[in-house]
């Protein structure tokens, strides 16, 4: 039987039973990926890790996007 995660994004709780890594949650999401940060556990996480880290139970997941303006 597969385990419910409950995670936090940007302070909204989720809850999921398949495996999620941080890209499918951006592209889920429709982020743009060029203009966000993304903070991960209280660290910001590089781009290139996004593919390989996968959402656990309780993770909290902050996305920052990047607005221009003048």
């Amino acid at each position: 039987m597969k385990e419910t995660k409950r995670f936090f994004l940007n302070g909204e709780e989720f809850f999921s039973n398949k495996m999620i890594n941080l890209l499918n949650l951006i592209e889920y999401f429709n982020y743009n990926s060029s203009l966000l940060v993304l903070e991960y556990n209280h660290f910001i996480c590089p781009k290139e890790n996004w593919k390989t880290i996968f959402i656990n139970d309780k993770d909290k997941i902050e996305i920052v996007t990047i607005v221009g303006g003048g």
